[in-house]
């Protein structure tokens, strides 16, 4: 669904704004599940409470097309909704970024790039099935005559580079990831910054109503469920074994507020995937005082500490070692004290003004 915000729309701080108007071009939105659609939507409900006149361009109807006369019809979408914008901002690397590209060239405007996974890292995972952590892709699947990848992917690497390259800033959420893909596409240190990713308000913690561990999650190789499902296996026997209660494992998917009131009441949220920057699911997990079982190939290390156990995604072993330690309540008691300790929060109040500052500082 497109919006536009409504010409009088306003809030508390409007008197002090200079309004602006802002497009959020994104290759997703809601009822879309993932990260970048829920980013999408709560930057322009927040800009748009500030007063802002916020437009969003995300694929809908031309995803009944083959590609490229998608990503073409997308941007005529994008030159339409840019054509008297201020600040734009893309929030993929390819889908929405290239297209965006191309439309600001056409328009001669700037616009700022909001990283979240890496595309071409996941396209290449899901055509070969190589489980290769993200933080070795670059340096060991890359070389100079891209030899290992399709041409499809070739066009991801070769494009999706040129506009990151052509942005007159790239956000990133973690430093960790910044540093991979400065070295990857010899990105320009000086236009990187880092805006930390959504944490919300710490909300009162309940007893879990069952002993479930979350992994709702996309059905995408890089997630690693297949490999997770072997992990679980293995963990209840061991738990059978022990005499402890009986463990389950939850993949589904849901709408966000439906996934959120999921993991309110869940035993605990599990997430052992190839590589995450700045996984939404963990951050939802700490907000609501529910232990977590995380993937060590993330880049939230330094803002969570010891509040979330970290595992190896490749070792079936550790994973179950894990998830068999966090089935004793006395050990799930333990984690959650640690959870709720964590002070960390980022609102998207907090969101919207950095990014806002990025883009007058450009």
């Amino acid at each position: 669904m497109e919006h536009d915000s409504q010409e009088d729309a306003g809030g508390p701080n409007y008197a002090r704004l200079i309004r602006m108007k802002i497009l959020i071009a994104s290759g997703i939105y809601p009822p879309d599940i993932g990260g970048p659609a829920q980013y999408a939507r709560n930057l322009y409900e927040t800009w748009k409470e500030q007063g802002h006149e916020v437009k969003v361009a995300a694929y809908r109807w031309e995803r009944a097309v083959p590609s490229p006369l998608s990503n073409a019809l997308y941007l005529t979408k994008v030159i339409r909704k840019a054509w008297k914008a201020d600040l734009i901002l893309v929030l993929d690397t390819w889908n929405a970024a290239v297209p965006t590209m191309i439309a600001c060239a056409i328009l001669r405007k700037k616009y700022i790039i909001r990283t979240g996974g890496d595309r071409l890292w996941e396209t290449y995972i899901e055509r070969t099935g190589d489980l290769v952590l993200f933080k070795d892709f670059y340096s060991t699947r890359i070389d100079a005559k891209l030899s290992k990848l399709s041409f499809r992917e070739k066009l991801i690497y070769r494009w999706g580079g040129r506009a990151l390259c052509k942005a007159a800033s790239i956000i990133f959420s973690t430093d960790w990831q910044r540093r991979i893909f400065e070295k990857a596409y010899g990105l320009d240190p000086k236009k990187n910054v880092i805006v930390e990713n959504y944490c919300g308000a710490r909300e009162a913690p309940v007893e879990p109503e069952n002993r479930v561990f979350v992994a709702g999650t996309r059905t995408l190789k890089w997630k690693n469920i297949e490999l997770l499902k072997k992990a679980f296996g293995l963990a209840q026997e061991k738990v059978e074994a022990a005499g402890l209660p009986p463990i389950e494992l939850d993949c589904g998917k849901a709408v966000y507020d439906s996934f959120l009131e999921k993991i309110k009441r869940s035993y605990a949220v599990i997430l052992v995937s190839l590589g995450d920057a700045s996984p939404g699911l963990v951050f939802d997990a700490v907000a609501c005082g529910v232990p977590c079982i995380l993937t060590r190939e993330n880049g939230i290390k330094e803002r969570i500490g010891n509040g979330v156990i970290e595992v190896d995604p490749l070792s079936v072993e550790e994973i179950a070692e894990k998830i068999v330690w966090l089935a004793r309540p006395e050990n799930r008691k333990r984690q959650a004290e640690k959870v709720q300790s964590i002070g960390y929060t980022h609102t998207w109040e907090q969101i919207a003004a950095e990014v806002t500052d990025v883009y007058n500082d450009r």
